[in-house]
């Protein structure tokens, strides 16, 4: 399917999405870059542009909102980064804000696209987005926990020493500090996480998994990125190209997304990552899947947390 993918905000994340767009057999034919600095977007699409020769033809401009026409897809990463001595609730009451000066302006142009939400705090901003927005929920995403999980299985196939396409694991819930990896759920090879370690004895030998560590090392792998790079660009936009091929697909997938909570889970009016199956519709449902008592604890505790941010921010 040839598509017209729409990227708001030209820094990092938005013009490294762009540039895996444009290089990758992404389904787009026509990609257009929006950002409140023309001379950057427009530095940004030439820089691209004139590695197009080496892909099938494609088109990239630095546009406007009006440019946005009868977009597929409408990508949206537009926010500031966390400064010193701001607290989260200012960083998320000033992105809010960001997001609710674009919101009219994209969907009076883009009322039948599908919306991917980037910008942080992702759960929030969804929430916000399909509140304001009047878009149908079934055409709003969050990247949600798309890349925590792709953290968690890449660090399981280094534990294990198998292809990642080899491993089913998750993480739920925000992203960010209250995400949680739902074990249960996990398998290998079509075998049990524990099981797997059993069958292998003898031919391979793993120490054993300290779920903790790992747990921390997905809810810390951005921040060791940012720490030594300053900033996280490759990976999560490696993630959203991803989910732009699913919504581009024939056929539905399931992915750890944010979206719009109707008591799945007993969990209501929020906007958090569980099992969603996403295609060409966008979003068809939440799948209900048995979560064990201490996950689904966790899942509440963080819808909670989220619940929390958004009672003290306004919409």
């Amino acid at each position: 399917m040839s598509a017209k993918i729409t990227i708001i905000g030209a820094g990092s994340v938005g013009s490294t999405i762009a540039y895996t767009l444009a290089m990758e057999n992404s389904g787009a034919s026509e990609i257009v870059l929006i950002d409140i600095n023309k001379e950057k977007v427009l530095g940004e699409v030439m820089d691209i542009a004139q590695g197009t020769f080496f892909r099938d033809p494609v088109s990239i401009v630095a546009g406007d909102y009006e440019d946005a026409k009868d977009s597929d897809i409408v990508i949206i990463t537009s926010g500031i980064a966390r400064r010193p001595g701001q607290t989260r609730i200012e960083l998320t009451q000033t992105n809010v804000n960001i997001l609710k000066d674009i919101t009219p302006k994209i969907v009076a142009v883009a009322p039948n696209a599908k919306y991917v939400i980037v910008s942080n705090p992702v759960d929030i901003m969804t929430y916000v987005f399909t509140k304001i927005s009047g878009i149908p929920e079934s055409h709003i995403i969050g990247s949600g926990t798309i890349l925590d999980t792709a953290r968690l299985r890449y660090g399981l196939s280094e534990h294990y020493k198998i292809a990642q396409k080899n491993i089913h694991a998750y993480v739920f819930g925000e992203h960010g500090d209250s995400a949680f990896i739902p074990w249960s759920l996990t398998d290998i090879s079509g075998a049990p996480m524990e099981r797997y370690a059993e069958i292998m004895k003898g031919t391979m030998d793993f120490e054993p998994l300290d779920r903790e560590a790992m747990t921390e090392y997905v809810h810390k792998a951005g921040g060791e990125v940012i720490k030594r790079k300053g900033a996280t660009f490759y990976a999560v936009s490696a993630s959203v190209c991803q989910l732009c091929s699913l919504l581009l697909a024939s056929s539905d997938s399931v992915a750890t997304v944010s979206t719009m909570m109707h008591g799945k889970y007993g969990v209501d009016d929020v906007c958090i990552s569980t099992l969603t199956l996403v295609g060409p519709e966008g979003v068809k449902c939440k799948l209900s899947v048995a979560l064990t008592e201490e996950e689904t604890e966790k899942l509440h505790q963080s819808a909670n947390t989220l619940k929390s941010v958004i009672s003290q921010i306004n919409l």
